[in-house]
């Protein structure tokens, strides 16, 4: 695998953490560089964690992985989707540090890198430097998800109310693609 290839791969699996992070930033409204720095870390460290779990592992799980590890990312964030549309529309204020938690935060960083982990798992059947892989699938996957926080947060100063109906909206409907894609297989 080259570095362009892994890089790419490195986009891709972002793709999820990015859409969480821009709702994260729709709901947080004010964004200071640390508060995204945390997204941007929470998600950055489980995208390399995951493919070199799902590395080591190999193909004894690979099956188990493709073929029901959409279940739990569907729950996930379909769930906190629903919880921040609820929360708009019932008029609930977001704190200052709401939705950082580590109960939270563990839940989307895992419900965003399960395909990461099938990734894992197809590397492990091609030469691929998984150090350099994960690293990168990592700092991209960080940089991404910091950024996202940002663009959220652009748009959720100007429309707060909406846009976290919006943002609960979008995950989800990434929810009920990630439940589409996991059935077509």
């Amino acid at each position: 695998m080259t570095l362009f290839e892994t890089f790419i791969l490195g986009v891709s699996l972002s793709a999820d953490a990015f859409a969480v992070s821009v709702c994260k930033g729709l709901a947080m409204g004010r964004i200071k560089f640390p508060r995204a720095l945390v997204v941007g870390i929470w998600f950055g460290v489980f995208q390399a964690l995951m493919p070199t779990a799902g590395y080591y592992l190999g193909t004894t799980v690979g099956g188990i992985v493709g073929k029901w590890g959409f279940i739990p990312a569907f729950v996930i964030l379909a769930a906190i989707g629903g919880k921040m549309i609820f929360d708009a529309v019932k008029g609930g204020e977001e704190k200052e540090d709401a939705g950082l938690g580590v109960k939270e935060m563990l839940l989307l960083a895992v419900a965003t890198s399960i395909d990461a982990l099938a990734a894992g798992v197809s590397m492990a059947l091609v030469d691929v430097n998984i150090l350099l892989s994960v690293t990168i699938i990592g700092l991209t996957t960080l940089t991404l998800s910091t950024t996202g926080v940002y663009v959220g947060g652009v748009f959720g100063d100007r429309f707060e109310k909406p846009a976290r109906i919006v943002g609960g909206a979008a995950l989800v409907a990434l929810s009920v693609k990630i439940l589409i894609e996991g059935i077509v297989k």
